[in-house]
């Protein structure tokens, strides 16, 4: 198999402006359908986007309390747009329980547009109001908006006769119409989709009459000050290309697909429903003329035998699930490294332990991935840095198992399954490029011989003539593969196992330090804190904060010159949405006085949160 080629990483000038749009109301309200329409039309139009789903955890929790509300929020800027900003500028509030869980929120500067048609005695007390906040001096002085949403969608969609329940759900088109010419942007995306999505129906009809008249509210209504809403940077010049807007999750689905294009295997993704690792499941289900095959198990130790399985039958096996299932899954993982087959591993981390916050991100799955089974069990470790960089991560987490036969977990999470960006179509490669070759010589097989440079035993199909073999859980005798338990053979193939594993690093590219080189303190980050770190950065660089910045999306095996490289800074800060879990392997691997900066909250780092810890210790070492 030929090596894969991978693009270095986009040298980014991250935004640090725009504007903040947060959208928030009942589960059943549309949410997060408003907030993708507004997505796409921010993205169509050429600006960087970032987006932030924030929805509950309950199927469907009583409508109207707190603790149903869902949210969503998008930035939208010029450029490289890493986060999905810190504070929103603009809060559309659909109901009283949705503007008090959200208010405290808005910047003070900020534009709060609100459906007092909602705010009834009886949705008051629900949401815990014993008074009317749009009455009270409860907003704390930011500007309102409050137009009777629910009146006006009624008004405009009366003529398709869809009854009082049909009619409100209109209201969420309505609200993106309205927000649209907050933006200066027209509703023709809105349009499109509305028209894709129910045809020529009562239905999409009204919707389309929503949109509009939310719109033309906007063009005709005198509203506060919109100097806020203007955009704040000079446009960006985007690269040519065809572009298209991803989340985490699809990423993940089409750089498997295109690692099965690439080797000509099939790819056969056993999974077991888990919030958020399903969203890869439901991806890639759609993708079946892609060499894509899917299989739901009956539990997550069934997913994890049947994808080893698909690889002993001379397919690529994946499996997927969140931090519950990966610890259900170990003991399949051990029988991977021990079998000695490839399997790509995709953990979609989530807030815990145990059942925690499923619809909450977190990092705190780091050690499980590296440490978490019995045994002397060694697998590869990758984490994308970026919704779009799963796409590259799935196709080189592929080719790392397949060159050396053993298992690759990525650690992806909630934030990055979830988060939208633009994302600009790479160039194909060539179908069976990368072209799997499996032994078919009887002459001299040994099934657990090694390759020299990779330490890889042979993958042979099972069947193929004069190559049968013996695989199992069982300890392997070096060469031969009959089962083996003699002391100084199971200490040759555990040290065998490492090694393989440690050789990885030999391929991967060396860590890199961005920023000033004078700088004495230096930002470690991982996974999902990429985008804010690298923007945090950008703030400190412009306030004459010196500080550099390495990211890691290799965690097993490290890059080589890992510990050269940190060892050239006088103070290392390591944020991570955990206790301080790299801090620690950091620490033991290369004995180095690194700090923790941890949070546990369910919720990324701020922008803000990492200014200020980065200025703190940056003026103690300056």
């Amino acid at each position: 198999m030929r090596e894969t080629t991978l693009q270095p990483p986009a040298n980014l000038t991250p935004s640090t402006g725009g504007i903040v749009v947060r959208f928030a109301g009942d589960s059943g309200d549309g949410i997060q359908l408003s907030g993708m329409r507004l997505t796409m039309a921010a993205a169509l139009g050429g600006k960087g986007v970032s987006t932030l789903p924030d929805f509950p955890a309950e199927i469907r929790a009583p409508a109207g309390t707190t603790y149903g509300v869902s949210a969503f929020q998008l930035r939208v800027g010029e450029g490289e747009v890493l986060t999905p900003g810190d504070t929103p500028d603009v809060l559309v509030a659909f109901n009283p329980a949705s503007l008090k869980t959200n208010i405290s929120d808005l910047d003070r500067n900020g534009l709060l547009v609100v459906d007092s048609g909602t705010f009834t005695a009886r949705s008051l007390k629900k949401a815990g109001y014993d008074d009317n906040p749009l009455e009270a001096e409860a907003l704390n002085g930011v500007r309102a908006l409050t137009p009777d949403i629910t009146r006006h969608t009624i008004d405009a969609v009366k003529e398709f006769d869809l009854g009082q329940k049909g009619s409100l759900r209109c209201r969420n088109m309505w609200a993106v119409g309205l927000t649209l010419w907050l933006l200066d942007r027209d509703t023709s995306e809105a349009e499109h989709w509305i028209r894709n999505r129910f045809g020529d129906t009562p239905v999409g009809n009204a919707n389309l009459a929503a949109l509009k008249a939310g719109h033309a509210y906007g063009e005709t209504t005198e509203l506060p000050s919109l100097d806020l809403l203007q955009t704040r940077e000079t446009p960006h010049d985007w690269a040519p290309g065809e572009y298209r807007t991803i989340t985490g999750a699809e990423a993940l689905a089409f750089g498997l697909a295109a690692a099965a294009e690439r080797t000509g295997l099939d790819i056969v993704f056993c999974a077991y429903p888990i919030t958020p690792a399903s969203t890869l499941l439901h991806q890639l289900s759609a993708m079946r003329r892609r060499n894509v095959l899917t299989f739901q198990a009956e539990d997550e130790i069934g997913a994890a035998c049947a994808a080893i399985g698909a690889s002993y039958g001379g397919a690529l096996g994946v499996t997927s699930s969140s931090g519950p299932g990966i610890s259900l899954k170990a003991e399949a993982l051990g029988l991977a490294v021990a079998v000695e087959l490839p399997l790509v591993v995709v953990n979609s981390q989530r807030a815990g332990p145990s059942t925690g916050m499923p619809t909450k991100t977190e990092q705190a799955d780091l050690l499980q991935a590296l440490y978490g089974r019995h045994g002397e069990a060694p697998l590869v470790v990758l984490a994308p840095k970026s919704p779009s960089n799963c796409y590259t991560t799935a196709i080189e987490a592929a080719g790392i198992a397949i060159r050396h036969m053993t298992p690759v977990m990525i650690l992806s999470d909630a934030f990055i399954a979830s988060t939208s960006e633009p994302w600009r179509l790479p160039e194909p490669a060539l179908p069976g490029s990368e072209t799997v070759e499996f032994r078919t010589d009887p002459d001299g097989f040994e099934p657990f011989a090694r390759d020299p440079d990779t330490l890889a035993r042979a993958w042979v199909k099972p069947g193929t003539p004069g190559l049968e073999h013996r695989i199992g859980g069982l300890e392997k005798s070096a060469g031969s593969g009959g089962i083996s338990y003699d002391p100084d053979n199971h200490q040759l193939m555990n040290d065998a196992r490492i090694a393989k594993v440690a050789r990885v690093a030999c391929a991967l590219p060396p860590a890199t330090a961005e920023g000033p080189e004078d700088a004495s303190l230096c930002v470690v980050t991982w996974g999902s804190t990429f985008g804010v770190a690298r923007e945090a950065l950008a703030h400190c660089r412009g306030t004459g904060t010196v500080a550099a910045h390495i990211h890691l999306r290799h965690l097993h095996p490290l890059p080589a010159n890992l510990g050269d490289l940190l060892a050239s800074y006088r103070r290392i800060l390591v944020p991570e949405v955990n206790s301080g879990q790299l801090v620690r392997v950091l620490r033991d691997r290369f004995l180095v006085d690194a700090e923790s900066l941890p949070k546990v909250t369910g919720k990324p780092f701020r922008v803000d949160e990492l200014v200020a810890a980065i200025e703190g210790r940056a003026k103690t070492v300056s």
